[in-house]
This record gives C-alpha cells, sequence and structure tokens, in this order.
C-alpha cells in the first residue's frame, strides 16, 4: 500500500504557497554607485514599467504581490509606494540603498536599519516586517537586528524554515529571479547552475517557471518568483509575467499571497512545517 501523503500545511484547500515579489525601487544602487546621470525621480522602472505590472496584478484576480523596496526610495517615490499599499501589495525591506548586505561590517550594517526605519516612519502606509537583502545573504549578526526591530520574516538565498528568534525564512532561488536569464552579469551564476553563460531567452524562463509551478503544487511547498522592473523591457518579458499570473491565479491549489502573509501562517503554526525549522 503507497505510503499516505501528508496534509497540506497550508490554509485551506491550498495545496502549495507561492509569493510574486518585486525587487529594486527605482535608481537607489545607481546614485549609490555614482552611476545615474539622469534627475533623480525618473526612473522608467517607476514611472513606465511599474504601473504595467501593477495592471497586471490587478488583471489576474487581483493577486497582492510583495516588492522589496530600498528605504531610499520611498521619499523619492511617494506617489508610487502609495499605488502599491492602495492595491493591497506588501512594502518590504530591501536594504537603505542596495548596499549588498553580505559586505557590510557592523556598523553600517546597524546605520542601514536605523536610517531605513526613519524613511518609513516618514513614509504614509509603510511598515517593514520583511527584509531581503541585497545579495541574498545575511550575515550572523543580521538576526538579532531582525528581532531588535521587529522583523518577522527574512528572503535570503537559502532553505525555508524557521530561524533564530522566530524570524521565519521565506527564501529565493536563482532561477526563480529574472535577472538570473536576462542579465549579463549573472553569467557565473548561470555556469554555477549548470546553464549557458549567456543571456538567456524569456521563453527559457517561462518554461523552467511553469515546470517548477508544477513541482511545487506536488510537493506542497513554498516558492518565490522575482520579477524586476527594471528588466520588464521588452513585450517577450511581460508575456512570461502575464502567463505566470494568469497560471497561478487559476490554479485553486495554489495560495498566491504577500510575503507578511505566508510568514505569519508559517509563524503561527509551527507544528506544520516542524522538519524544516531553520536554527
Amino acid at each position: 500500500m503507497p505510503p499516505t501523503k501528508p496534509p497540506s500545511p497550508w490554509p485551506t484547500p491550498y495545496k502549495a504557497a507561492i509569493a510574486i515579489t518585486m525587487d529594486n525601487l527605482g535608481e537607489a544602487q545607481d546614485v549609490l554607485k555614482d552611476a545615474w546621470p539622469h534627475p533623480i525621480g525618473t526612473h522608467p522602472s517607476v514611472t513606465t514599467q511599474l504601473p504595467r505590472m501593477l495592471a497586471l496584478l490587478d488583471k489576474h484576480h487581483h493577486q497582492r504581490a510583495t516588492y522589496f523596496a530600498e528605504a531610499w526610495s520611498l521619499g523619492v517615490y511617494p506617489a508610487a509606494v502609495a499605488a502599491l499599499t492602495r492595491a493591497g501589495h506588501e512594502v518590504a525591506w530591501h536594504g537603505f540603498q542596495h548596499e549588498v548586505w553580505g559586505g557590510l561590517d557592523e556598523e553600517q550594517e546597524r546605520e542601514s536599519f536605523r536610517k531605513s526605519w526613519k524613511a518609513a516612519a516618514a513614509a504614509q502606509g509603510v511598515e517593514y516586517v520583511g527584509f531581503r537583502p541585497p545579495g541574498g545573504a545575511v550575515n550572523e549578526r543580521t538576526w538579532g537586528l531582525l528581532r531588535e526591530y521587529g522583523v518577522g520574516y527574512v528572503s535570503p538565498l537559502g532553505e525555508f524554515g524557521i530561524g533564530r528568534g522566530g524570524v521565519v525564512v521565506l527564501p529565493f532561488e536563482w532561477r526563480a529571479v529574472d535577472a538570473f536569464w536576462y542579465m549579463e552579469k549573472f553569467a557565473g551564476i548561470r555556469k554555477q547552475h549548470g546553464e549557458r553563460e549567456e543571456v538567456l531567452d524569456p521563453g527559457e524562463f517561462k518554461e523552467w517557471l511553469m515546470e517548477k509551478i508544477d513541482e511545487v503544487v506536488r510537493t506542497g511547498e513554498f516558492m518565490s518568483i522575482l520579477f524586476h522592473p527594471f528588466l520588464q523591457t521588452s513585450e517577450e518579458k511581460f508575456v512570461v509575467m502575464e502567463e505566470v499570473l494568469k497560471r497561478i491565479s487559476e490554479d485553486g491549489d495554489i495560495w498566491v499571497a504577500p510575503c507578511k502573509e505566508v510568514a505569519e501562517w508559517v509563524r503561527e503554526h509551527p507544528e506544520l512545517f516542524p522538519a524544516k525549522s531553520i536554527e
């Protein structure tokens, strides 16, 4: 007799959980690197691509996403932030100015927290409860600062589970990130994952995502999908996003929710996730 499949750990009637996420709000990182020659507040990813992405989310069953935004950008793009919160999307934290988190020393890390929470307090409707570290890695001391600042979840590269101090870990993987497929500077990461080093086709990204979504539904797992607004630069790329949204929004087995809601569920039901707790 085949073994009985364990019941789903997700809210009834769902069998899997998927979060649609976005990273990088405007030119925060370029300004940090002194590589932004245009007027502040005019990045096309915010003025052009983001409204179209939000329209696609609304079109497909009013799906809500999580936008990991640099705190520096909150005051630069208040209208975009207001549009996100008004539509029910989560605005989560992505560093102050997209500083690569794994390279920060203790003083720099604490200063990023301090400046970011000050910026969030000044931004209407923003309360950071989640963090995606730029570069994908957290430092050992980050866990204490997350607890100190009341952050409920973190979204790094890594394993899903419940981390130190009860901070929920909602990870991403490189292949579920559009930049992995679309950007030249990810050639080394593509090679590490057994892919061609040259930039890959949006159709290949879509094919991988569709297969992975099927797998996540079969296994009952969590998945984070990441679309960067600044990379949605062609009709073909927008087609990928739209077809993925259509696929997940029409599947009654998939709970599509902002990261903060997934994290809240995991934190309130630790008995459903005991094998994947992280120490």
